[in-house]
């Protein structure tokens, strides 16, 4: 089977597809990386900074207790009546629960919480150390905040514990996530849709260069095949008849070494082309007269043309232009070349070079039979030969010239006009 048939198609086919599927698996991965980065961090910065908000209200609160108490004057006992402890409304300390506990653990001030769990004595222990504690629990179901500290009053330690109801923050926290969640899903869904659909946009190209590569790789093969046939038959021969001499086989080895230099030019051309494919050729770009290069370019095919009763015409205008001369020079034969292969017995080729604004346009026209309307699409594919095309080309010398013209910045057009042979036009920038 060959390569380009049913079983190289479908091994295209498993590849995009398990390329297209890695490359969504990928945008979805690095998306839902990001988003749990990006989730993660907004959630613990909002909880951080509602903590931080809650506590300074308690702090705030247990400071205003604690100033009380330094310029409170009397006995302990007068503390109670006048401390303005239980729950705040309104002002900066709103919402707060605040108790003072004297040094037996007992409570000082008129308020009684009233709460299973409260005063919390675990933080009243760690306060009795002489630090602040602030804590996050819950009593009874609810969260809260609290925030504990010391103070001495005439040698005894009182502790100040103040508290917070955290259920509203809890519950903006609890939306917050899932708002974070349901967006996450919803933006790594867009995602995927969104990758799969660029994905299957960029594997197009792909698709289309394992196509060509596939194609290429079976034309090089039934155009190489064709020749080595010719040389294996031809060795065949001369190793029937060991005993002929050269002179005898002499029409053999002409046909050995035609089919040898057609080999030769074959191999030439896949190199470019393979090497124009990798981009590793680079042109040497220089001030030139296109009129000086076509005509270099014609003189070695003055003899081809003679041969094939064809007359070369050239009517070569100054044409200034930036580019590479030995690549214009493979140009131009290649064009020619083409022409007087496809031209009749007392034909004529013509080839004509003249500036034209900030372009150079080069021309070549034959006086042949044309080229089918079906088959304009077509004629600088690789490989591809009208049906009607004389024998011995590969049909590459096309290609190569679209190439060089493209990586010129130009570009090349073939028309046929009824009855007015084929015409080829070159056009490039001059600067």
């Amino acid at each position: 089977m060959s390569p380009t048939g049913p079983s190289g198609d479908a091994g295209d086919a498993r590849l995009l597809r398990r390329t297209w599927r890695r490359l969504i698996l990928w945008s979805g991965g690095i998306t839902l990386a990001i988003l749990v980065v990006l989730g993660g961090a907004i959630y613990l910065t909002v909880d951080r900074s509602l903590s931080d908000s809650t506590e300074q209200r308690l702090q705030s609160r247990a400071d205003q207790i604690a100033n009380f108490i330094n310029r409170a004057s009397g006995q302990d006992a007068s503390l109670g009546p006048q401390l303005q402890t239980g729950i705040v409304f309104g002002g900066p300390t709103s919402g707060t629960l605040a108790m003072v506990i004297g040094p037996a653990n007992e409570s000082v001030g008129p308020q009684s919480s009233g709460i299973s769990g409260l005063p919390d004595m675990a933080a009243v222990a760690v306060a009795r150390s002489g630090v602040t504690d602030v804590r996050q629990t819950t009593i009874e179901g609810t969260p809260i905040q609290l925030v504990t500290e010391p103070i001495t009053r005439h040698g005894a330690t009182y502790v100040i514990q103040v508290i917070a109801d955290r259920t509203a923050e809890a519950r903006a926290l609890q939306y917050l996530l899932i708002v974070l969640v349901v967006g996450g899903i919803g933006a790594i869904g867009l995602s995927v849709a969104g990758g799969a659909f660029y994905a299957r946009r960029a594997l197009v190209p792909i698709r289309d260069s394992l196509r060509r590569q596939r194609e290429f790789a079976a034309d090089a093969s039934h155009e190489l095949r064709t020749p080595l046939t010719v040389v294996r038959g031809s060795v065949e021969h001369l190793l029937r008849h060991p005993t002929s001499t050269i002179a005898d086989q002499r029409e053999t080895i002409d046909d050995m070494k035609a089919e040898a230099d057609h080999l030769t030019e074959l191999v030439d051309a896949l190199l470019l082309l393979a090497r124009a494919d990798s981009g590793t050729i680079e042109l040497d770009r220089q001030p030139l007269d296109l009129a000086d290069v076509t005509t270099t370019a014609l003189e070695p095919l003055a003899g081809i043309a003679a041969a094939h009763g064809v007359t070369l015409r050239l009517d070569a205008r100054p044409t200034p232009a930036l580019g590479d001369a030995l690549r214009l020079r493979q140009l131009v034969t290649i064009l020619a070349d083409n022409a007087i292969q496809h031209s009749p017995v007392g034909g004529t080729v013509s080839i004509r070079t003249e500036p034209e604004g900030d372009r150079a346009i080069v021309t070549v026209a034959d006086d042949g039979p044309g080229i089918r309307p079906e088959d304009l699409p077509r004629v600088f594919e690789r490989f591809w030969r009208a049906t009607d095309a004389p024998s011995g080309g590969a049909g590459l010398g096309l290609s190569i010239a679209r190439w060089i013209v493209e990586r010129h910045g130009g570009t090349i057009d073939a028309t046929s006009p009824p009855g007015a042979g084929a015409l080829f036009e070159v056009s490039l920038p001059t600067r």
